[in-house]
């Protein structure tokens, strides 16, 4: 075999950074597919406010820099409709989840979106659709009862197996993270303007790793709830 030397060490160069990408988002892909054998840890994020208090229900999600990791949707979700209220009224799902309506109130509903992520419409109707909504988009999908205008839902629909909603307390725990580098994603109905949030940059190793984000939301507009 003849060896020839390039005087522009570019084309070498860019090779080898497409050979060290491919054999990093295939060690990340390779973990999630085996359950998080090659190394894994936890991210644990604390979600606060402008004054520092705990944010509930705000969407935290992982994505990888190496590139996309195998999604699954969620078998099947339930949004229950009590008192007028959407419940939860924040939740995330996977991409191609199929989401059930059910109403639980004396009165009809007529449920719709026409978010970018999902749009669909329920109209009036009482108990438990046939069929469920699937969600097959990524984004955010704001919900709404065209009858009832206090009622209002956000689904953040994530392309990541990473992801979790922050409790009272503004914590979530994403466990069992494959190692690697990721944009973490914190996300809440009170920012404006914006579907990804927050996003800074982290890297996953054996051990969990903490971070904390604060968020400046605006009129929080998530009403009393269970």
């Amino acid at each position: 075999m003849n060896l020839v030397a390039s005087a522009d060490p570019a084309p070498v160069l860019e090779c080898i950074r497409r050979v060290a990408h491919g054999a990093a988002r295939s060690l990340v892909i390779a973990s999630v597919l085996c359950g998080g054998a090659v190394q894994a840890g936890g991210v644990n994020v604390s979600v606060t406010d402008a004054a520092g208090r705990p944010l509930l229900r705000a969407v935290v999600s992982l994505e990888s820099v190496a590139g996309k990791l195998p999604v699954k949707p969620i078998p099947s979700i339930e949004v229950s409709q009590v008192k007028r209220q959407f419940n939860p009224q924040v939740m995330a799902v996977t991409v191609g989840t199929p989401v059930v309506f059910a109403n639980f109130d004396t009165v009809r509903h007529h449920v719709y979106s026409f978010s970018p992520a999902k749009t669909f419409e329920l109209k009036l109707y009482a108990g438990v659709p046939n069929t469920p909504v699937v969600f097959d988009k990524p984004g955010v999908a704001v919900i709404g009862c065209n009858i009832h205008d206090q009622m209002a839902l956000w689904i953040a629909v994530l392309d990541t197996p990473y992801y979790g909603v922050t409790g009272a307390d503004g914590k979530a725990r994403v466990p069992a993270v494959a190692a690697g580098s990721y944009r973490l994603k914190v996300w809440h109905p009170g920012l404006s303007g914006t579907t990804d949030g927050v996003v800074s940059a982290v890297t996953v190793g054996a051990n969990d790793i903490d971070q904390a984000v604060q968020l400046k939301v605006g009129d929080n507009p998530l009403a009393p709830g269970p």
